[in-house]
């Protein structure tokens, strides 16, 4: 049985989405057990609501809640006993084997960090995101925010990690790994591109050299690597261009009556490619790196994005995907300090 720690409190929709995600959780994977951590005054009616009797839930209280406006030193300080911290020390003690959260991003990146602690041989944690490609499947990226400067081991160490996360999710035996870059010869980039460029090509990994932004949506790459300032900046403008083309659609559909017929007679299209592109089909970003699974999801998480955080982070405590990473990470002879 595992068990995963969700904060009921931590999303913008808390605690109702996170209570109906971990019913549906419970219900449709097999020996998966989920704590639902939060104020239980406002947790109980919504559980009560649900038909919830013999599912493996339980509610764990904590007094205090970390909003979206908190700051992540003020949260981790401050905040000793918010449903996040909680969440976060049920893992660390061993009362569950994953943290699931919703809420302030940042934030949760520090309680997970100082709370959990990283793994013996990872410098800093990295936030992975999935994004849909041409070839029906995703490509991974990482790291998009936890780190707004890194190094060139840092990189080093992000591309094992997000290698290691691939094949325990999508079954590649070698992913292809590739560098974000300004363009794909060794000269172009900056000194940290250039200098982790070299790293990569000395490691173990399937590691085909830079490439570029476009590369990203193509299906060619499995794992793309890049410092987190990078990485959010990217992530967030393919979110703001995915709202933009739906309502770039909907007004066009709106336009005419040939236009709202031949949206119904490609209704199925439309629907495909929503949930292509639909985030909480993810169900949310591994913070790779720490002790524990941790999975952040979107603010705006529903019920089927919490559902699927906990289906996410289930799978990656089943692979063993910690113990991949120190594995790995550890017998490589890069990992010693190199700058």
């Amino acid at each position: 049985m595992i068990t995963i720690a969700v904060d009921a409190m931590g999303g913008d929709h808390a605690p109702r989405a996170e209570v109906e995600g971990a019913v549906l959780a419970a219900r449709e994977y097999d020996n998966v057990r989920v704590l639902l951590v939060g104020i239980e005054e406002k947790i109980r009616p919504e559980l009560d609501r649900l038909r919830h009797r013999d599912l493996p839930i339980e509610i764990v209280p904590a007094t205090d809640v970390v909003t979206m406006t908190d700051s992540p030193s003020h949260a981790f300080r401050r905040k000793k006993d918010s449903s996040l911290h909680v969440a976060a020390r049920l893992v660390r003690e061993g009362k569950a084997d994953a943290l699931v959260s919703a809420g302030n991003t940042g934030a949760v990146m520090t309680v997970a960090h100082f709370v959990l602690g990283t793994l013996p041989s990872v410098d800093r944690p990295a936030l992975a995101w999935a994004f849909p490609n041409g070839k029906d499947r995703v490509t991974i990226m990482l790291d998009v925010g936890a780190n707004v400067d890194s190094k060139p081991l840092h990189l080093e160490q992000f591309a094992v990690m997000g290698e290691i996360y691939y094949r325990a999710l999508w079954g590649a035996k070698k992913p292809r790994v590739g560098l974000l870059s300004i363009g794909e010869e060794d000269v172009k980039g900056n000194d940290l591109t250039r200098e982790a460029a070299a790293l990569l090509k000395q490691s173990s990994i399937n590691f085909v050299g830079n490439i570029e932004g476009r590369d990203v949506f193509r299906g060619n790459i499995d794992v793309v690597v890049c410092d987190g300032f990078v990485g959010n900046i990217a992530l967030k403008l393919s979110e703001g261009l995915v709202e933009h083309i739906g309502g770039m659609l909907k007004k066009a559909i709106k336009s005419s009556l040939t236009s709202q017929l031949g949206y119904a007679l490609s209704k199925k299209a439309f629907d495909a490619f929503r949930k292509r592109t639909d985030p909480s089909e993810y169900g949310g970003a591994p913070l790779l790196g720490v002790r524990g699974v941790t999975i952040i999801g979107h603010g705006r998480s529903n019920a089927v994005a919490m559902k699927n955080a906990v289906r996410v982070a289930a799978e990656l405590c089943r692979c063993g995907l910690n113990e991949k990473i120190e594995q790995e990470l550890s017998s490589a002879a890069a990992v010693p300090a190199r700058g």
